[in-house]
Parts: structure tokens; C-alpha cells; sequence
């Protein structure tokens, strides 16, 4: 039986992720995900793929109070209100322009000490603007293991570092690739795998600290392929087709 063994959300992009016991996915994803992310100071995203440490900074947002902490490796936390908004920005994520608010207090400060160069926090105008490219992402448990084996490794490879949304138990290796143009019933929501998650140097490393330590990228293209001479795939995309509930140990099941 396919169920769901784990969710991730990243409330401000590229930070470290958070994995609730359950959400509920709107049309547009799940509101609390990506709603901040970073700019520098032209405005341009800032994110993980540019400086990989990114992801050992672990936020903690409270929706109801608005209520921001970025708690940084060494041990200092930052809180502010995220509902105090300075400039309107616009941003290209992808090649997608969002529009979103410079958030104020005193994020920039401390972003930009951790990161070596002046560094912004935003907030999306519209919640589920600040995703990659679609709402859900769907990797399941098997195809790391795969990749894993496939590469001789000898210890379990950490699947958080591919930063789905969804990660699926009980499926066989890259099962998931099957869905694509197929409704996908997951807990109380059904999604809409669309394609392929062409996969970025994020993933090569190690998700608490963000150091490479592992050449995903080589790995899966090894054995894989290249899609249009330059995707290298492993997971799927998909949009919301009902909105609903999800929980971890819910049920996974192909429409």
C-alpha cells in the first residue's frame, strides 16, 4: 500500500525545511510553503543553489500571530512580525516575475552577516508564488533507495536533500514517473502529475548543512539519462486538481 511518509515545507526558500504531520493543500499548494524567500540587492532570488549554508538556518513561522524566528547554526535566533512589510519588490523565480514586500526588522541584518553580502527577506504578495515551478513535488522513498544502490553506497542516502513535498512509501523505484498526466489521490487532495522534477545542484548537498558531499547530478545521470540534453530527472511535479487534507500514513493512490 502506497502512503504518505513524509511532508516538507519550506517556509522561507531555501531555508531548512519543516516536516508537519499534516497540511492542507489549496489550489495554489500549501500557503505556509516558500512564502518568504531572499533577495540581494537588486532584488534578484538569492537562494541555495547560489550558497549552499542557506539550508542550516531552520525557520519556525507562526501563520496565525505572523510571527517570523530564523534560528542560525550558531545558536542565535532573529523574530520579528511578518506582517511588517517595507518596499514592494518584484522578483524572477525561474523566469517567472512575482511580486512580493521587503519584510522589515531585523532579518536583513543578520541574513546578510551569515551570508558574507547584503541579503533581503520577502514575502510573496500571493500565497504559492514562491515555488520553483509547481505546487507539489512527489518523490517516492524507493527511487532514493535506488539511487542509493545504484551508486554503491554504503550508507543511506538522506532524501530530504531533493526537497519534496511529498515523499511516498510503498511504491517500486521511480513508480512515480508513471503518473505523469494521471490524477493522483493523496490523503483528502488529488493532485495532477504534470512531469518530470529536473533536479538542481541543491541536491548534491547535505541537507542540515548544506555542504556538497554527495554528486546527486552525476549519480542520477548515470543511469537516467538526460532529458533534452540537459534535465537530469528524479521525482515529478504536479498541480492541484481538489484541494484537501493531508497526513503522514495517509493513503497514496493513482486515479
Amino acid at each position: 500500500m502506497r502512503t504518505v511518509s513524509r511532508i516538507s515545507i519550506a517556509p522561507v526558500k531555501s531555508l531548512a525545511l519543516q516536516h508537519p504531520d499534516e497540511v492542507r493543500i489549496e489550489s495554489f499548494g500549501i500557503a505556509a510553503d516558500r512564502f518568504f524567500y531572499l533577495v540581494d540587492r537588486t532584488g534578484r532570488l538569492f537562494s541555495g543553489s547560489l550558497f549552499g549554508p542557506l539550508t542550516a538556518i531552520r525557520p519556525e513561522y507562526d501563520p496565525g500571530q505572523e510571527w517570523l524566528t530564523l534560528h542560525f547554526p550558531d545558536g542565535e535566533a532573529v523574530s520579528g512580525d511578518a506582517a511588517f512589510l517595507g518596499e514592494p519588490i518584484e522578483t524572477g523565480i525561474w523566469g517567472r516575475p512575482i511580486t512580493g514586500h521587503v519584510v522589515g526588522g531585523a532579518f536583513a541584518e543578520a541574513l546578510s552577516r551569515f551570508a558574507g553580502r547584503p541579503i533581503r527577506l520577502a514575502r510573496v504578495d500571493r500565497p504559492g508564488d514562491g515555488v520553483d515551478s509547481q505546487p507539489i513535488s512527489v518523490l517516492s522513498d524507493a527511487s532514493v533507495e535506488e539511487l542509493a544502490r545504484r551508486s554503491g553506497r554504503t550508507e543511506p542516502l538522506d532524501g530530504r536533500r531533493f526537497r519534496m513535498t511529498v515523499g511516498v512509501a510503498g511504491c517500486t523505484a521511480h513508480e512515480e514517473d508513471t503518473w505523469i498526466g494521471h490524477d493522483v489521490r493523496v490523503g483528502e487532495a488529488v493532485i495532477r502529475v504534470t512531469r518530470p522534477d529536473g533536479r538542481c545542484v541543491v541536491t548534491t548537498r547535505d541537507p542540515e548543512t548544506g555542504v556538497r558531499d554527495f554528486d546527486t547530478l552525476r549519480a542520477i545521470r548515470a543511469y537516467r539519462g538526460v532529458r533534452d540534453e540537459r534535465k537530469i530527472d528524479f521525482g515529478v511535479y504536479a498541480r492541484v486538481a481538489e484541494p484537501g487534507r493531508v497526513r503522514v500514513g495517509d493513503r497514496v493512490e493513482p486515479i
